[in-house]
């Protein structure tokens, strides 16, 4: 009989050998179920806080890049369109003499209209130039008529360009004629002149314009 055989006890009950059996506790299921669980909700919780940020931030870089390119195929951008220039039918010029000469105006109007500008008044220059410029002619517009005022001095490059701040129109400019005026510009001289200044002011696509 072995030491380990309590007393009393034999036959089946006898145990043989010189250690204890080992006991092993039995698997608490319950506790792995729930790992296993807790482990996976971790896991889900962190997939869509991921897919969240991913949504977030992409959609907002998305819509900026896409506002950005919106703009700029649009002309939006400084490399886009530069500002447009008028045709000389859509410029209406009020032709005024501001020297001793007589018939200036007329004549220069005349020829104005020949080279395709709308004439709007005709006559003596007002008592603020009359007799008072001595420059080849002044021209004069609103703020907003600077394209006009460029298509019109393609016509007469020795002219003064100057704004009245009181005047809204965007196409209606003055041109005054003055003592050191002699005629218009070749028409050939104004025609090239007119060409370069339409090229300028006419869409320009650049390479990071060709994907629009």
């Amino acid at each position: 009989m072995s030491m380990l055989t309590p007393p009393g006890m034999g036959g089946k009950y006898r145990i043989t050998g010189n250690q204890y059996p080992r006991m092993r506790r039995p698997r608490n299921n319950r506790r792995i179920v729930l790992s296993a669980v807790v482990a996976v909700a971790v896991v889900g919780l962190i997939s869509w806080g991921t897919v969240q940020l991913i949504h977030v931030f992409g959609g907002k870089f998305g819509r900026s890049h896409s506002t950005v390119s919106a703009a700029h195929c649009s002309g939006g951008g400084r490399s886009g369109t530069l500002a447009s220039v008028p045709k000389p039918g859509a410029v209406t010029v009020n032709v005024y003499n501001a020297t001793q000469r007589g018939g200036l105006a007329k004549t220069t109007a005349d020829e104005l209209k020949k080279r395709g500008f709308a004439v709007g008044k005709v006559g003596n220059a007002p008592a603020a130039y009359d007799k008072k410029v001595k420059g080849a002619a002044i021209l004069l517009g609103g703020p907003r008529a600077q394209g006009a005022l460029k298509v019109l001095g393609t016509q007469l490059a020795a002219a003064e360009v100057k704004t009245d701040p009181a005047r809204n129109g965007a196409s209606d400019v003055d041109l005054i004629i003055g003592d050191g005026f002699g005629a218009l510009d070749p028409q050939n001289s104004a025609d090239h002149a007119l060409a370069q200044l339409s090229s300028q002011g006419a869409p320009k696509p650049s390479a990071s314009t060709k994907g629009c």
